[in-house]
């Protein structure tokens, strides 16, 4: 029974000279048993390096195993466990389950259950616990002296309740990985396997207590115990020392060693490499900079290097994917330059997260092989997504995300167009539950083929009886975790997932991504080992759905798949913990920033650092301990940095960031100021342009170049032309041209296709006009294309108008029926008979959005005080003029040969003019009819004569024209005049209490606000039928009309009139403009040309804005600005272009 320790610093030759040792022993000793203990990550790559280094390249009688396998080797040897082992996927599905039973105990962690992750947190926490040996009853004591922090007491009873009751459920019946040890530390004595072999501890930097307890029995019963420990030139392992020293970590291991050997009375010595006097053959060139890095890192009296080799460097970046850019490049680059192999570099990082996938892409970009040094969750791997949906179809009644996240998996029989289709008419008509997805569909929504339903009830169908048997299974009130399992692996058998997945798998693997193949070829027997291991450990458990989704979930987020290097030859990336570094040359150490570096630990969060360090007093009392804080693993990972530092044979690198990916500003770590103050001339580091090395940098400094308006360089010149020369790459520098010298071209489909798509007769609403105005493009893609956004089950802002446009039409219609005029209307009829309107609507919508909702009932309330407040306002105003309206929402078109709805575009072609008026009013006096047009609007529309030049407010004239030509037809006898056009603006305004001077006077403010817009007759008779108030022509303004007269009386400069003369113009004008737009569209013209007004733009809310191209910046571009002008300016301006039309000067 003998203890070594084999002392020398990092890369002297330690694990070589026990290696070198034990083998030779091995050959000389064929009957005794050797065995090399490393940590579990390490066992592959140690068994590699013995095979190597052996004579006979095999290690017969050399076993390598991790404390866990030698535990296993023991049982096998002296007699099975009675219980079986449970891992980490059943260690957290039972944890779920008692979260489950425990919860009403739970006084602080039971709401935090259901987070993500917190259950993984949970099993680290109970992991920590049993490692360090704290029991149940060490809790217990531990739980009397907290009694006075009752944040903390309560966390600690919470723990306590969770890991008694997750040791309950399992006794007798499993046992944990962290138990296994203590099973060998009592079956070791056993064990013939042991007895007299000779050990070798390697990788270690410290042990667990009851990793000590293992070694305790192994110390008994062994011939020789060999462990190499790392420690500094000169330094003195046995003193303990600060605790804030570097070699720490081995000091305190050493300290516990030679305890454990007096206890045992076993004979400790120990080895240095190298000896004292013997030359030194490690792994750097000796008092080369690798060297001096070695011995002055992390020292007080580190001094600056002063030889001449360059083998330390420090680069920063904008970003950690630039940096992983300038890492492949510079791989690529000492490849090709100075004879390396990919193999011969390393990438370690403390950000996995991070720079694993920045790596991935970079090394991709650059056609350099490597592996990425973790394991995978599966997490969200499809077939996991269907299983999770599948079940939470059932916890969630049919939902609509748990439906199409179950058919978006790829996972089963029903077509991607199949899904686009059932997704737009189960968002349209808001379907949600089993019922709705269970009975036929037999409605269509708004713009739909009525036929759609029809076509999609049979793929509706099949996802139903696809899913009923399962559903109706995990429904069972009497089902068990094991019943469940059982429903879940029928429904997976039935639809073939396993034949799915390899189909899959034969895909990645012949477009060439192994990594995915791996994943998807091990995918199906995870998720089964697992729904095995379900009904192993809580088979006979009684289980809702939602908690039989909590456990499986548990599981599932447990599982991971580590992928083998599927070559030898290729740069490994790993954390800079986790990853063992094995005979490189060069090491990159990536995202040395702050908080990055030392790396901060994802261990258990349920304790906190300063929970951890209330306890260490207790705790230490009791003579236990808990795992080391963050702040005590801040020096320990000094160790581990030095560690990674000294791994290279002949470089390090060292980069860092200086923005993350969210564009914050990072700091340099503090290893780059003390890397630095040994090297000051770090820095000075060769460029290597990106273009140099890959195809796509090339590509890139290209594109880069062309973007730019400086001169090219030469490289460019070079890098186009062998651009130009590739195959491969001709069609890159082609698109780069092209996009670089991209001119918005003047769109036009022709006339031609235009006549197909439009015919020659065409149909226009004012709106449609207005759109073409506002854009062509956009009125392509709106009428020629037929785009439209996704139709939604909500109640939007276009919905209220109608429902307010409708409510009023039925309003007016209601009064025609009852014979009663607006104006005789008493205040309480009236609104009653509103809101029955509103009602009415409402009715009338069937199973309506309207009624989907608290929300949307309380807009069908705010909608009948809208109503009302419209119908109170529009009353005064008819009982201000002499007008009555004579129709409402009168539709009109080509049915009533009205010859201004009627214009000719060619002799082959024709514009018919359709639109609904939402109120004509009449007054009917001394031979002549009055004619006033009303449209109600739900926003807060002006008339602009600008707009009206343009072709952007056409709608009012337009109905104008069609309003006079109806009242001409029907009283040809008499004159028709025009007396105005007018927008009313459907609101419900709300007064500040300050701006009201006179309380018994608030409704003529509302009045106010309520005003209609527009342009009014400007001749008195006019006005004085449209308010009698303007009869007094002085010191007055209307509430009715946007007319005010002064004290002088004169009309106020913001009074909207317009005589018989300029409406004669306005009405012929907007005929000349509606026939000029209808030449454009069946002209084929679909430019991007988006007016600009004031502050006001055609892409302002216009849905195509991702579609169009639109760039100011790309030549070609530009908006169409539109110049203000006084209404006077305007009026000469129409009639300028109706002179020219006379006189035939326009084609």
């Amino acid at each position: 029974m003998a203890l070594q320790f084999i002392f020398g610093p990092s890369g002297s030759g330690k694990s070589y000279y026990i290696y070198n040792k034990i083998i030779q022993e091995s050959m000389e000793n064929p009957d005794r048993q050797y065995l090399v203990l490393v940590p579990e990550q390490f066992t592959m790559q140690t068994q590699k390096e013995l095979v190597m280094l052996h004579p006979r390249k095999g290690i017969m009688n050399i076993d390598v195993l991790s404390f866990e396998r030698l535990a296993f080797r023991v049982l096998e040897e002296t007699g099975a466990l009675s219980q079986e082992l449970l891992e980490e996927t059943g260690k957290s599905m039972v944890l779920r389950k008692v979260a489950q039973e425990k919860k009403g105990e739970l006084k602080l962690l039971g709401s935090k259950m259901n987070k993500q992750g917190y259950v993984s947190q949970l099993k680290s926490m109970v992991s920590e616990l049993r490692q360090y040996e704290i029991g149940a009853e060490d809790l217990d004591r531990l739980l009397e002296d907290i009694k006075e922090k009752p944040e903390l007491f309560y966390k600690l009873k919470d723990i306590q309740t969770l890991y008694k009751g997750f040791f309950d459920y399992l006794e007798g019946k499993f046992i944990t990985q962290e138990e296994i040890l203590d099973v060998l530390a009592q079956r070791a004595e056993q064990s013939e396997k042991l007895r007299d072999s000779t050990v070798v501890l390697d990788g270690y930097t410290g042990f667990t207590p009851i990793q000590i307890q293992v070694l305790e029995e192994l110390l008994k019963i062994c011939r020789q115990v060999y462990i190499p420990l790392t420690v500094g030139r000169g330094e003195d392992p046995y003193r303990l020392g600060s605790p804030y020293g570097l070699f720490y970590l081995t000091r305190q291991t050493v300290h516990k060693l030679c305890k454990l050997a007096e206890e045992t009375k076993t004979f400790w010595s120990e080895t240095w490499i190298p000896g004292k006097g013997e030359k030194y053959q490690g792994r750097f060139q000796e008092k080369g900079a690798l060297d001096h890095l070695e011995r002055n890192i992390f020292r007080k009296n580190g001094k600056p290097y002063g030889g001449g080799e360059k083998a330390v460097f420090i680069r920063e970046a904008l970003n950690p994917q630039e940096e992983m850019e300038e890492t492949a490049c510079r791989i690529r680059h000492m490849v090709r330059k100075q004879g390396y192999r990919f193999g011969d570099f390393a990438l370690v990082t403390g950000d996995m997260e991070v720079y694993a996938p920045a790596a991935r892409r970079a090394f991709e970009k650059y056609q350099i092989p490597c592996f990425i040094d973790e394991k995978h969750s599966l997490f969200m791997n499809p077939f996991v997504e269907y299983i999770r949906s599948a079940v939470d179809m059932v916890v969630e009644g049919f939902s609509y995300e748990s439906v199409f996240r179950f058919l978006r998996c790829g996972l089963t029989d029903i077509t991607e167009e199949e899904m686009d289709r059932l997704e737009n008419y189960v968002i349209a008509m808001g379907i949600r539950g089993f019922a709705r997805w269970d009975q036929e569909w037999v409605r269509s929504y708004r713009g739909e083929d009525p036929e759609e339903c029809v076509k999609l009830n049979p793929v509706r169908q099949k996802l139903v009886d696809m899913w009923r048997p399962f559903g109706e299974s995990l429904k069972d009130p009497q089902g068990t975790v094991k019943t469940c399992c059982q429903a879940l692996y029928r429904f997976i058998c039935e639809n073939h997932i396993e034949k799915k997945l390899k189909t899959y798998e034969e895909g990645f693997a012949a477009g060439g991504d192994m990594a995915l193949a791996k994943e998807y070829s091990q995918i199906y027997r995870i998720v089964m080992d697992l729904l095995d291991k379900l009904v192993e450990v809580l088979g006979e458990e009684r289980v809702r759905p939602g908690a039989f989704k909590e456990i499986l979930e548990a599981g599932l987020s447990e599982a991971k798949v580590g992928v083998i290097p599927p070559a030898a030859d290729q740069v490994l990336v790993g954390d800079m913990e986790r990853t063992r570094l094995k005979d490189i040359k060069v090491l990159f150490f990536a995202g040395v920033n702050e908080g990055k570096i030392p790396k901060e630990k994802n261990g258990s969060k349920i304790l906190s650092d300063l929970n951890r360090e209330e306890l260490e007093g207790p705790l230490e009392k009791m003579g236990l301990a808990l795992a080391p804080t963050a702040r005590e693993e801040l020096y320990t990972q000094k160790f581990y940095l030095y560690l990674n530092l000294t791994k290279p044979s002949r470089e390090v690198y060292l980069t860092y960031s200086c923005l993350n990916g969210s564009g914050d500003m990072l700091s340099p770590s503090y290893l780059v100021n003390q890397v630095e103050k040994l090297f000051p001339k770090a820095r000075e580091l060769e460029e290597v342009p990106l273009y140099t090395e890959s195809p796509q940098g090339a590509v890139e400094q290209v594109a880069r170049e062309l973007g730019g308006r400086q001169e090219k360089t030469k490289v460019f010149q070079e890098l186009y032309t062998w651009l130009l020369k590739e195959k491969e790459w001709k069609p890159w520098a082609d698109r780069l041209v092209e996009t670089a010298y991209y001119v918005n071209p003047q769109d036009a489909i022709g006339k031609a296709a235009a006549q197909v798509l439009y015919g020659t007769e065409l149909e226009n609403s004012a709106t449609r006009l207005e759109q073409f105005a506002r854009c062509a493009c956009s009125h392509f893609l709106t009428y020629g294309l037929v785009l439209r956004d996704r139709v939604r089950y909500q109640f939007t802002m276009a919905d209220l108008g109608t429902l307010l446009h409708s409510s009023l039409d039925l309003f007016a219609r209601k009064l025609r029926e009852q014979g009663l005029l607006w104006t005789q209307l008493e205040d309480g009829e009236r609104d009653r008979l509103a809101e029955a309107c509103v009602d009415q609507v409402v009715a009338q919508a069937g199973e309506s959005v309207l009624l989907s909702s608290a929300r949307n009932a309380y807009t069908v309330k705010r909608a009948k005080r809208m109503v009302k407040r419209t119908v109170w306002a529009l009353q005064f105003q008819l009982r201000q003029g002499r007008f009555l309206p004579a129709l409402t929402e009168w539709a009109f078109g080509p049915w009533d040969n009205i010859s201004s709805l009627d214009l000719r575009i060619s002799p082959e072609e024709i514009l018919h003019l359709t639109g609904r008026i939402d109120r004509i009013d009449l007054c009917r006096e001394d031979g002549k009819v009055y004619v006033k047009v009303i449209d109600y609007k739900s926003g807060n529309t002006q008339l602009d004569p600008v707009k009206m030049y343009y072709g952007l407010q056409l709608q009012l004239a337009l109905y104008l024209n069609a309003a006079v030509e109806l009242e001409q037809r029907r009283f040809p006898k008499e004159k028709i005049v025009p007396a105005g056009i007018f927008y009313y603006n459907i609101k419900d305004p709300m007064l500040n209490r300050e701006d009201v001077k006179d309380p018994e006077h608030a409704d003529r403010e509302i009045l106010k606000k309520l005003k209609m817009d527009g342009l009014a007759g400007g001749e008195p008779e006019i006005l004085e039928r449209l308010d009698k108030d303007l009869a007094l022509r002085k010191s007055v303004e209307s509430l009715a009309v946007p007319v005010k007269y002064t004290a002088k009386g004169t009309l106020a400069g913001n009074s909207k009139v317009a005589d018989q003369e300029q409406f004669s113009t306005i009405m012929n004008y907007v005929n000349y403009k509606a026939r000029e737009i209808g030449q454009e569209i069946l002209g084929g013209n679909v430019e991007v040309n988006p007016f600009a007004y004031q502050k006001e733009s055609a892409c302002d809310y216009c849905p195509y804005r991702n579609v169009c191209g639109f760039d100011e910046k790309i030549p070609g571009y530009s908006f169409r600005r539109l110049g203000t002008c006084k209404p006077e300016e305007i009026w000469e301006k129409m009639k300028a272009a109706l002179k020219k039309v006379s006189t035939g000067e326009e084609e």
